[in-house]
């Protein structure tokens, strides 16, 4: 009995004790999540998968920037085995002790180092090396391969347009925690940046079951968990990259900038800054910093400049077309007045207040006019204009001027689908108050005649400068300039590039400009831009400076139903004769006929061989 008794006793203890045991198991595997999280965290391997970015093509579906697989190793830290044989990881990714202790110290100096989660550790790995490495993965507990894409740009052209990428940084992190992790990459300049959302994709994750010494073993679960990358979307730009890269070469050895727009649609066919450089140079790699930092520190060239929408300049002569078409919507000037020109304008009374001209014909007419390019014409124009509410009160016409050119883009920005544009400038009359009035002396129409000539305090983009070739093409209204022409998904590129900004012109005041634009071409200032079979219309202009004047020239072609809207700016190249108007032809005519005719061959090694560097 006693012994029955004893043996019941040893079964409830038992009993007890097994039960207390399940409890526990089952509250540490079941209900406790942090010890069933550490427990997966030693068998399961959460990996992020980066989605590939979007390819970008040029309008005729040409390859402007692809991706290229590189290799990299993650490292958490507080994984890592303090005993791992360091020489072995060394001598498998070919490099030395003293980097390895340089790249430790690199990711752990990092703002948002944390040693519980993955930190780039190593980056373009080569291949071979990567692969040999796997195979030893086993022996380095802390470190993951990772497989990134950098940009690769089979074209060595449109640099600045198209931009470039970089790693994100602890501002990116804090700003948008749930799209970005540490080691993405994001876009920094041009295309890349202003369409980073639709070109990064969408990340994935993938679950890999490990074994006790690390080793990858299989998929969790037969893949079910997993979520696969969403590929970034395909843009379709408006670049015409045969004749950006033209374009590029013409402007070599010079500084300056060309836009080109077909003036039906507002897209950008080509828009160029030089000096410029390969876009291959700022990919992802071992040498990119060196890179950046020594075009950075070139205050000569400034190649990292984005010259179309980022310099304003003085537009010179190619303003007498926008001048001539308010001057007569207003009625202040009529498109048949004649004018004397003997090659002074004079303001007054005191011969040092002549303004100069050029040695031409007399202009009977604005046509004539353009074609002379006859400033004594211009001064006469604008001085009429700004004086029309009475010489006393120049501010009430120069205000009513600058209302039109804002409706003409000038002095505001565009709205491109591009970043840093600047706005350029135009002057107030509230801007000459305050710069020139005293209690003796009130500027006049005559401090301010430089402005009927593009001259002064007027500033433009070349953006600008080829957005008013589109206006005078289009006979009255543009569209937003833009690189977008569109995305492989069913994205809409948006209402503010295809709906049409009208400027309060009436239409049959564009033809006596266009007609004499046309005689610039034929037999005026720009017959070097002159293309027999392509009737084009176009002005020069010669933007003073302290040192060499700079060279202008603005055009659009055909003229009737006209495709192609062109400036050309070129630093310290002299008149817009000798560099610009040519090189406005010569791309007007590679993009209507696809080819430079051989009797113009000539001209084109010409102005290509043209160095104006040392004038930098």
């Amino acid at each position: 009995m006693e012994q029955a008794s004893r043996y019941k006793i040893i079964i409830a203890i038992v009993t007890m004790g097994s039960i207390l045991l399940i409890g526990h198991l089952f509250e540490h595997q079941i209900i406790n999540k942090e010890y069933r999280t550490q427990a997966q965290n030693r068998t399961l391997i959460k990996r992020s998968i980066t989605a590939p970015r979007g390819i970008i093509y040029d309008r005729d579906n040409e390859l402007l920037v692809v991706n290229e697989p590189t290799y990299e190793l993650e490292m958490i830290y507080r994984e890592v085995d303090e005993d791992m044989d360091i020489e072995a990881f060394c001598q498998l990714l070919d490099i030395s002790l003293e980097d390895y202790d340089e790249l430790l110290k690199t990711a752990k100096a990092r703002r948002y180092y944390k040693s519980y989660i993955p930190i780039s550790f190593i980056s373009n790995i080569d291949p071979k090396d990567f692969a040999k490495f796997q195979e030893h993965l086993f022996q380095f507990p802390g470190f993951y391969p990772k497989l990134k894409n950098k940009r690769k740009y089979p074209n060595p052209n449109a640099a600045h347009v198209l931009g470039y990428i970089s790693e994100v940084n602890s501002d990116d992190l804090e700003t948008n925690p749930d799209v970005y992790t540490i080691g993405d990459i994001k876009g920094t300049s041009g295309i890349e940046k202003v369409y980073e959302e639709e070109l990064r994709g969408n990340k994935g994750v993938e679950y890999i079951l490990k074994d006790n010494v690390g080793r990858e073993v299989e998929e969790y679960n037969s893949g079910d968990l997993d979520n696969p990358a969403e590929v970034g979307d395909n843009i379709l730009t408006t670049l015409d990259i045969d004749l950006q890269a033209y374009g590029e070469s013409l402007l070599a050895n010079k500084r300056g900038s060309v836009v080109a727009i077909e003036p039906s649609t507002g897209e950008i066919l080509a828009i160029i800054s030089t000096p410029t450089y390969d876009p291959n140079k700022l990919s992802l790699g071992k040498s990119r910093s060196n890179t950046f930092l020594e075009m950075l520190s070139d205050s000569i060239n400034e190649p990292l400049l984005d010259r179309p929408l980022q310099a304003s300049y003085p537009p010179g002569s190619i303003f007498k077309p926008i001048l001539s078409l308010i001057a007569l919507q207003e009625g202040v000037w009529y498109a048949n007045k004649p004018m004397i020109c003997t090659g002074v304008y004079h303001v007054n009374k005191r011969k040092e207040f002549d303004q100069k001209c050029r040695e031409h014909p007399s202009p009977y007419n604005v046509q004539t006019a353009l074609q002379f390019s006859c400033n004594t014409y211009y001064y006469q124009m604008v001085r009429d204009y700004i004086n029309r509410y009475g010489y006393k009160d120049p501010g009430k016409g120069l205000d009513e001027l600058m209302g039109y050119l804002k409706a003409f883009g000038i002095g505001e920005r565009l709205g491109v689908d591009l970043l840093n544009e600047k706005e350029g400038f135009r002057p107030s009359a509230d801007y000459y108050d305050k710069r020139i009035n005293t209690r003796e002396y009130k500027w006049q129409a005559t401090y301010v005649l430089s402005l009927g000539i593009g001259q002064g305090e007027l500033q433009l983009t070349t953006l600008q400068m080829a957005n008013l070739a589109a206006i005078i093409a289009n006979r009255g209204y543009y569209y937003t300039p833009h690189v977008l022409k569109e995305f492989t998904s069913d994205r809409s590129i948006g209402l503010q590039f295809t709906t049409p900004k009208v400027v309060p012109i009436d239409s049959q005041h564009f033809a006596p400009v266009i007609d004499g634009m046309e005689k610039v071409v034929r037999e005026g200032t720009a017959r070097r831009a002159y293309v027999p079979g392509i009737e084009i219309c176009g002005k020069t202009g010669t933007s003073q400076n302290a040192g060499n004047d700079h060279s202008v020239f603005f055009a659009f072609a055909p003229k009737y139903d006209p495709k192609i809207a062109i400036a050309v700016y070129v630093e310290n190249a002299g008149g817009g004769s000798t560099v610009a108007a040519p090189i406005g032809g010569l791309m007007i005519e590679k993009y209507l006929n696809d080819s430079i005719a051989p009797y113009r061959k000539a001209l084109e090694t010409r102005i290509t061989e043209i160095n104006l560097t040392d004038l930098l």
